[in-house]
């Protein structure tokens, strides 16, 4: 009988052999310490999850500009590299492999965040709609200011810059945040992007930021350490396409040119997919993608196994299973009984909710 594949099977992830194929989601949990530094709480709470196949660290700002919530770890100080590296060298310590996710959030913050209390920057100055998360409470979302070409190319080199700094601190690689409604997401669709230079209009002008920036980013870590997530239903942050199937069936076309470790596809939003545009397939785009295909959503331990057998998908990204089982691949391998997530303890906070689930190991 041949050995079926499911989400406990080792892969070969570009350079890397990972014991399995699970990956830590990217989840924000606002649990920074000052100056948006990697604390020692953060430290316990990565290398508790060190079991999984790959970490995916939570979405890291590349500059002060790309700040939209409270508490977010960054990547463009020394202090938070020198942050970054004690938790890499604790998961190292642990067998564990981890990659830093890139992030400017682009228009979904407020002035409050921004340095000198600026404007928030966008491809174009349309504003989202809901509210912004600041130190003081939930505030309306601002028009935000358009950026300028000039402006685009700082931001390229911010995120070289950010790339530069992860290899400094010790990641195995990083993964590109073109997802969930944040900046190079906003320039991609064409509800958010209405510019009228080769950076808006057509699809290849609205995908150009995001291949200069994977370019960016390759330049420094090289093809095969370097992924790319994106959301093509996901409505979050107020985000919509006239032709998502079309838009994203282009941009993971053009993004198998480099050869990356792997794209991340969420699910989220194909549940109510007419709220960010017309419905497809989602396979469809794990039968363009010629690397490894991650996608995540939901997943529980059958349907992952379902979707791997299917060849829907090589790996699964687990983000509230994670956060409630740390030693969720040994859980699933023993067919243990799972803790229960804390929903209220998701966002901020101390170690409560977040360090201190127990594991199977625990007296």
């Amino acid at each position: 009988m041949k050995n079926e594949i499911t989400v406990l099977s080792p892969i070969q992830l570009g350079p890397y052999s990972l014991p399995n194929r699970m990956m830590l989601a990217p989840l924000t949990r606002n649990r920074a310490g000052k100056g948006n530094v990697p604390q020692p709480l953060n430290v316990e709470y990565y290398t508790q999850r060190a079991s999984a196949g790959l970490i995916v660290s939570e979405a890291s700002q590349i500059s002060p500009q790309g700040v939209g919530y409270p508490s977010t770890p960054g990547i463009h100080s020394q202090e938070q590299v020198e942050g970054w590296r004690q938790i890499t060298d604790a998961v190292h310590s642990k067998g564990g492999r981890i990659f830093l996710q890139l992030w400017h959030v682009g228009r979904i913050s407020h002035p409050s965040l921004q340095p000198d209390e600026y404007l928030p920057v966008a491809p174009s100055a349309i504003k989202p709609a809901g509210q912004a998360v600041t130190y003081q409470g939930l505030k309306d979302f601002v028009t935000p200011r358009e950026l300028d070409l000039a402006e685009i190319t700082d931001i390229i080199e911010d995120y070289r810059t950010g790339a530069e700094n992860a290899l400094s601190a010790g990641f195995d690689g990083v993964e590109i945040h073109g997802a969930n409604g944040y900046l190079l997401d906003q320039f991609l669709r064409d509800g958010s992007n209405h510019r009228s230079d080769i950076y808006g209009g057509s699809v290849e002008n609205r995908m150009r930021l995001m291949l200069e920036v994977t370019d960016a980013v390759c330049s420094v870590w090289g093809a095969s350490r370097v992924a790319i997530r994106l959301s093509p239903l996901q409505p979050f942050n107020d985000m919509f396409d006239s032709n998502p199937e079309v838009t994203f069936s282009y941009a993971v076309e053009q993004l198998n040119r480099f050869g990356l470790s792997y794209l991340h596809v969420t699910e989220m939003g194909k549940e109510a997919p007419n709220a960010a545009g017309p419905a497809f397939d989602l396979v469809n785009l794990k039968r363009i993608w010629k690397g490894i295909y991650i996608t995540n959503s939901g997943y529980d331990l059958v349907r992952a196994n379902a979707s791997i057998s299917r060849n829907e998908t090589d790996m699964v990204a687990f983000g509230v299973l994670f956060i409630a089982n740390p030693d969720l691949p040994m859980r699933f391998s023993q067919g243990a009984n799972l803790n229960k997530p804390d929903p209220s303890t998701f966002y901020g906070g101390d170690a409560k909710g977040y360090t201190d689930y127990p594991s199977l190991n625990t007296n």
